[in-house]
Order: structure tokens, then C-alpha cells, then sequence
């Protein structure tokens, strides 16, 4: 069992790795050969020039005024002093909602500190329960166990003051969520009210688009939207599968690189040209001069990149049964992804478009069809990654205290036992082992989540981030705890009566308190403070400045400024929420800790989204109904937890008073879900109907169809060096004649692109030209 001696070398190890990050962190930032590594944002916006291009030779590399390192702490009052309507115009809403997680962390949790360290710690401090435990079961605790509930008696009085206060923590906590939800809500609302015009504001994206041996599904499209929407239908572009050539460009980019690299290499030193192999990452195979073999690879990826163009402007089969729609109006487009189109609910699908930079373009190519068996897979494949995981967990927890190792390498007993060694092992070991075991989870359930066929960037990371959740609820939380439990009890089990284990598993849940005290520390004290540092990109960005750069196209490509990472950020976050909550009552030693966490990142992350993540897209904190309901799931789990502990030590009684919070929460929940979801779910016509008005208003003569109508092209074909531009590109395509249909309502629509629908006139129009 740790003690506070051991959490105290703990508390030392990380602070004192947390202290070196920030350090070198603010040494760093102010090298400018450093700069573009962490100031990358104010590149990317134009904002910022290289310290590089002027001064000495030596102060172009290093910073050689002494009066910046005086004041290398300026970073944290500069990351605090932005207003947060200036960091929504500088980075977005969904930048400034995600700091607002932190910032609720905050509100809940210092006054549940406040409270439980006045109230609760003497309750459970001024008793003697496990001292006495110890002498007649021999159980295991330490000075941090006296500090929380499985020191209060059997069947005391006292639990009513604990009752008392998780009453009053569920009520603050609902209080601040509702509060929050209603902001953000109505930051939302005003986000998309003030923001300029953009595609996806007048776009639905359009699926299961049924097939017709009459028509093309661009036919279709344009002809069922003629029909059934005369007045606001403007302009469509249907899905292309294009997956094949986006692969095929990014492999002769790749091979692009490797070219540079090698020519760079030769220009350097001409006595010999480099050489690779031409296996697998060049490890085996034939050996052949570099520059030539990259060369010829990059001539045929150029002619197989032209064949696949042409391939897909010829043969209808690349074409998908979906398409995106604009309409003249905003109104126009959210009667349309807001209401069912035909009789058959599963034809004709409507949803609002992802903005441009949001959709995941390789998963339009997926069949409408397979998406339920795709999800039902991953659903499958999920389960039985969270169950084999628990294994690993399981023995890691065994393992990472004294007793594990002692019993299973009695040889390594003489080093153990040195107090600064047993410290480390109790108090820093097990919560970096199981940080260690989380790396590689986050790219496993993005996988699983690209697997299942979301559409948007934003939609994948919001799936990956409730896997996440709930692989850490189960194997985090609830494995070690079980199997932290289980190993250090089992001698005491074996010498009791089956009537006395559950009061010992009630007294022993709280003490693994400990373990998560060392893995705060680990995960997000020291974790935090290494992520400022950005050690990585520091390094890439060196190597291919040094290797690839040529010019400033390539040391801009070169810099990698990240994002915030919704998938692995958010579910580490609600894991603190679900460890706060859960442990307020329980063991309120542990707050602090949990304090210290959100007040750090708050502060780092605020840094990095001023000067460094580069957003991949903006859903207009769409995320935040997530955030909250697992917000709820947690409150309505402690909740839960505290039953049970309660029935296992003799205040049963208490029962009927408990059961009333999970009711509350779970009404309260209800009540908000319907009261301020719906604004992050569907845009209200009346806010529509007014962006639409003022638009008018002030800009008369908005072409939408020029502004709409590449808006959704895939990105492979733009700015690509190999073929044509958009308008290149929609030229060749816009050559189709008409087509014979026997449908006489669709006789004289013109047959649009197939890439590019071009702007359509409305149906009295079409039916007043003659026809050909």
C-alpha cells in the first residue's frame, strides 16, 4: 500500500519531470531556429516571419538577448490575457468550447474540495476502523486510507454526513452543467448567426440516391430536386469514388520526398551517388542508384495517376449514389437535411453536409447498405479488444507493487526494500506501466472507427473518443480497481467467512484511490507539461528541414502544427470527471490532485491553441452533447458505487435516500437533452430565415453558384501538378450530350456535369425551352 511518503516521492518524480518540460520548453520557443515549431499557427495565417532572415549569423540560430530569458514565463500570462471572443475569431469555437472542459473541471471540482476537505476528511480521519482491521483481519492500508470512507465505522452515523454531501455535490454539479450547457448553446447559435457564409450553410449531403435504368444518378439527382424543391434547389456535385487516384498521388508524393532527399544528399557530396533498395522501405531487395530508380517510379505513378483520370471521367461505375446539394438559401437547405423526402424513409437520405475540410472523402466510397454490418463488426471487435485487454491490465496491477514482485522475484527483495526504491515502485510504477500499455489504443480505434464509414473528420473522432471513454471506464477504472483489490486482499479473503468478504471489498474499493493518484500525476501532471514541450515535431521538423527543405513552400510543409486531438484529449478529460466524482465522497484526499490537472492544461492547451494547432475543421462545438451526457454517466456511477459501498457497511438504511439522486440526475439529464440539444442537432428556420434576410441585405450581388459549385470536388482534384485544375477538370466533364430519358417531366432538363452540376434553372424554366 503506498503512503503518503511514497505519494510524496511520487508527487516529487512528476512535478519535477513537469518543471523540466516547461523549462526547456521556454528555453526552446525562443530560439529562432525553433520558431516555426512553436509559432506555427501565425505562419500558417501570414502573421508571423521567420527571425531567421535578419540579424547576425549566430543570433539567426540562437537568442542571444539575455533579457528574454529573464522573462521566459511571459508564455502563461500571453496564453491567459486573449479574451475568448478574439480566441473564437483566432481559432475557432470548437478551440474555445474544448478549453471550456478544463474550465468546467475547475467549477465543479474546487468547491467539492472545499467542502469534502472541511467536512468530510475530519469525519473520516477521527476514527480507528482500520487500525483495528488491521490487528484482528490483517488488512492492508495505509495513512491516505484513514483519510477516506473505509475508515468510519461499521453501521455509523457518521455516513449520513456523507449522504448529506453527495445531495450537495449532485446539485452543484447539476447546476454548473446546466449553466454551461445553456452557454455554450447559445454560443453555438451566435457562432453560426455571426460567421460569414460558408459551403456548408447551403449544402445537405444526399445519399442512398436509388438507381434508375432511365437516368444517371446525376440525372436523378438533378431531377428529383427540381421537382420536389423548384424554389431554393441551386446546384449539386456528385460523389465521385476517387479513392483509387488519391492513393496513387500520395504514393508519388512520397516518392517525391525520397527524390529531394536524395538529390539533396548528392548535391552535398558529389563523389558518390546514394543508393537504395528497392524492397520494403529499401531494407532488402535489389540494390540501384536512388535518384534514377525515384525517378522512374515517379513516371509511372504520373502515367498511372493520367489513366485513372480518364478512367474516371469515362466510366460511370466511379460514380456513387450520393451527391451533395446546394440551395439558394440557408432556409432552403435546412428544410431539406431537417425532413424526410419520400414515403421510403431509407431512400433519398438527408443530412447536413460537413463543412469542406471536415469530410473524410475515402469513406463517401462505402455502399450505403454495408454501413449497419460495418458498425456491427466494430461493435463486435471492440468488445473482445476491451475483454483480451483486461489481461494485460490485470497482471500489470499485480505486478506493479511490492508484494507482486517480491512474490514472483524474491531475488530482487534486497533492492526493493531500500525506502527510496519501494517509494518509487508504490508510488510512480503503476500508473506509468499502464500509461505505457494506452499508446498504441488511440490508432487502433480511429481504425475501427474509419472502418465503420463516418463521413466527417469530426463525426470519426467523436465515435474514436466513446470508444476511448469506454475502454478506459472498463480496464482503467473498473480492472483496476477489481484486480488491485483481488490481489492485495486474497490473503484476507481466504481467512473469512463468505458473510464478511463483501464489507472487506466496501472497505478495500476506496483504497485504490492511490493508484490513481500516481497515474494523475503520471497522465496528466507530467503528460500535460510534455505536450507544450512538443518534442517530437520538434525533432521531425529539424530532420526534414535538414534533408527535404529546398525552399519555403517545403520548410512550410515541413512544420507540423497538430490539433487538439478531440479522440484521445476529450476521453483522458471525462476520465478525470468520472475519478473526481467518484472518489468525492469516498476519498477526498484525492481532489487536490485532480485540481492540479485541470488548472496545468487549461493553461498549456490554451498556449498551444493560440500559437500552435492548426483546427483540421470547425463543427461549431458540436462535441458538446457528448461531453455532457458522460459528464452525467459518471455523476450517475458514483452514485451507484456509493450504494453499494453504503450496504456493505452497515448503513442499508440509507438506501431509500440514495436512491432518489440517480432518479434526479437521470431527470435532470432528460431535461436537458430536450431543452438545449436540439440546437446542436438541428439549425432552427427562424435563425436560418434571418442569416438569409441580412445576407441579402448586404451583399445583393453574392454569386452563390461560382461559390458553391467546386466546394465539394474532391481534393485530388485540386491543385494537383499532375492534371487539370477544377475548372479544367468540370470542362472535360461538362462535354456530356443530352441524354434520352423516357420520363416526360425530365425530357428537357439539361444534362449536367458529371462531377459538377451547373447551376439549374427552376422547373417553369425548363418547361417553357423547346425541345431538342
Amino acid at each position: 500500500m503506498a503512503t503518503f511518503a511514497d505519494i510524496g516521492v511520487a508527487a516529487g518524480i512528476n512535478i519535477l519531470f513537469a518543471v523540466a518540460f516547461l523549462v526547456a520548453f521556454a528555453i526552446l520557443r525562443l530560439q529562432p531556429i525553433n520558431d516555426r515549431v512553436y509559432f506555427p499557427k501565425w505562419y500558417l495565417k501570414g502573421l508571423r516571419s521567420s527571425p531567421m532572415h535578419s540579424g547576425s549569423f549566430v543570433s539567426k540560430f540562437v537568442n542571444l538577448d539575455w533579457r528574454s530569458y529573464v522573462r521566459f514565463l511571459n508564455w502563461v500570462p500571453d496564453a491567459l490575457r486573449m479574451p475568448e471572443s478574439e480566441l473564437i475569431d483566432h481559432a475557432g469555437l470548437d478551440s474555445a468550447v474544448y478549453l471550456r472542459i478544463y474550465l468546467l473541471g475547475l467549477k465543479i471540482f474546487i468547491p467539492i474540495a472545499l467542502l469534502s476537505w472541511a467536512i468530510l476528511v475530519p469525519v473520516n480521519w477521527t476514527n480507528n476502523t482500520l487500525a483495528k482491521s488491521e490487528a484482528t483481519d490483517k488488512l492492508q492500508f495505509s495513512d491516505i486510507d484513514k483519510l477516506s470512507i473505509s475508515n468510519v465505522p461499521y453501521g455509523s452515523l457518521r455516513f449520513w454526513t456523507h449522504i448529506v454531501m453527495a445531495y450537495a455535490f449532485t446539485f452543484w454539479t447539476c447546476y454548473t452543467l446546466r449553466k454551461e450547457y445553456a452557454t455554450i448553446a447559445a454560443m453555438r447559435l451566435h457562432f453560426l448567426a455571426s460567421e460569414r457564409s460558408r459551403p456548408d450553410q447551403f449544402t445537405v449531403l444526399v445519399r442512398n440516391v436509388p438507381p434508375d435504368s432511365d437516368e444517371s444518378v446525376s440525372e436523378s439527382v438533378e431531377h428529383f430536386f427540381l421537382v420536389n424543391h423548384p424554389d431554393h434547389y441551386l446546384t449539386y456535385q456528385v460523389v465521385i469514388n476517387a479513392n483509387k487516384l488519391a492513393k496513387l498521388v500520395k504514393e508519388k508524393k512520397s516518392k517525391q520526398n525520397w527524390l529531394d532527399y536524395y538529390q539533396l544528399k548528392y548535391s552535398r557530396n558529389q563523389s558518390k551517388r546514394p543508393v537504395t533498395k528497392t524492397g520494403f522501405l529499401g531494407l532488402w531487395g535489389e540494390k540501384v542508384d536512388a535518384i534514377d530508380y525515384q525517378i522512374a517510379e515517379i513516371e509511372r505513378l504520373s502515367k498511372e495517376i493520367t489513366e485513372e483520370r480518364e478512367r474516371l471521367k469515362s466510366d460511370p461505375k466511379y460514380i456513387m449514389p450520393a451527391a451533395f446539394v446546394s440551395f439558394r438559401s440557408r432556409w432552403g437547405a435546412a428544410v431539406c437535411a431537417q425532413t424526410q423526402q419520400t414515403r421510403n424513409p431509407t431512400l433519398w437520405l438527408t443530412e447536413w453536409a460537413p463543412e469542406p475540410r471536415d469530410v473524410y472523402w475515402d469513406n463517401l466510397a462505402i455502399p450505403y447498405v454495408s454501413l449497419t454490418i460495418r458498425r456491427l463488426i466494430a461493435a463486435v471487435a471492440f468488445f473482445f479488444l476491451t475483454f483480451f485487454f483486461m489481461i494485460p491490465v490485470t497482471i500489470v496491477q499485480s505486478l506493479a507493487n511490492i508484494e507482486g514482485i517480491e512474490r514472483r522475484a524474491p531475488f530482487l527483495k534486497p533492492i526493493i526494500e531500500i525506502s527510496f526504491i519501494k517509494s518509487v515502485i508504490q508510488g510512480f510504477l503503476p500508473g506509468i506501466a499502464l500509461k505505457i500499455f494506452l499508446i498504441v489504443l488511440p490508432t487502433i480505434l480511429m481504425m475501427m472507427s474509419k472502418f465503420e464509414g463516418f463521413l466527417s473528420i469530426s463525426a470519426l473522432e467523436r465515435r474514436a473518443a466513446l470508444r476511448y471513454y469506454t475502454f478506459n471506464f472498463v480496464n482503467v477504472f473498473l480492472v483496476s480497481v477489481i484486480a488491485g483489490t483481488a490481489f492485495q486482499q486474497l490473503d484476507s479473503f481466504l481467512h473469512q467467512s463468505a458473510n464478511e468478504i463483501p464489507k472487506t471489498i466496501g472497505v478495500a474499493i476506496p483504497m485504490k484511490a492511490t493508484f490513481f493518484i500516481t497515474y494523475v500525476m503520471v497522465d496528466g501532471w507530467a503528460g500535460v507539461a510534455g505536450e507544450i514541450l512538443r518534442l517530437k515535431p520538434l525533432i521531425i521538423f529539424h530532420l526534414k528541414n535538414f534533408f527535404l527543405v529546398k525552399t519555403e513552400k517545403d520548410r512550410e510543409e515541413a512544420m507540423d502544427p497538430g490539433s487538439i486531438g478531440f479522440n484521445t484529449g476529450e476521453p483522458q478529460i471525462q476520465l478525470y470527471f468520472l475519478l473526481g466524482l467518484v472518489y468525492a465522497v469516498v476519498t477526498p484526499v484525492f481532489l487536490p490532485f485532480i485540481l492540479v490537472f485541470f488548472a496545468l492544461a487549461y493553461v498549456v492547451f490554451r498556449h498551444q491553441i493560440i500559437n500552435v494547432y492548426n483546427q483540421e475543421y470547425e463543427s461549431a462545438a458540436a462535441f458538446w452533447p457528448d461531453v455532457h451526457g458522460r459528464i452525467i454517466s459518471a455523476l450517475v456511477f458514483s452514485q451507484l458505487i456509493l450504494m453499494g459501498l453504503m450496504s456493505t457497511k452497515g448503513a442499508a438504511q440509507s438506501t431509500p435516500f440514495l436512491i432518489a439522486l440517480p432518479v434526479l440526475t437521470i431527470w435532470f439529464h432528460r431535461f436537458c437533452k430536450g431543452r438545449y440539444e436540439p440546437a446542436f442537432i438541428r439549425y432552427p428556420l427562424q435563425e436560418a430565415m434571418m442569416k438569409d434576410t441580412l445576407e441579402r441585405a448586404r451583399e445583393p450581388n453574392l454569386n452563390l453558384k461560382s461559390y458553391l459549385r467546386y466546394a465539394y470536388i474532391h481534393p485530388v482534384f485540386k491543385n494537383d501538378e499532375d492534371g487539370e485544375g477544377d475548372d479544367d477538370i468540370s470542362e472535360k466533364l461538362d462535354e456530356t450530350v443530352l441524354v434520352p430519358t423516357k420520363r416526360q417531366s425530365r425530357k428537357n432538363t439539361p444534362a449536367p456535369s458529371l462531377l459538377s452540376g451547373a447551376s439549374s434553372p427552376s422547373l417553369p424554366d425548363v418547361a417553357e425551352k423547346p425541345e431538342s
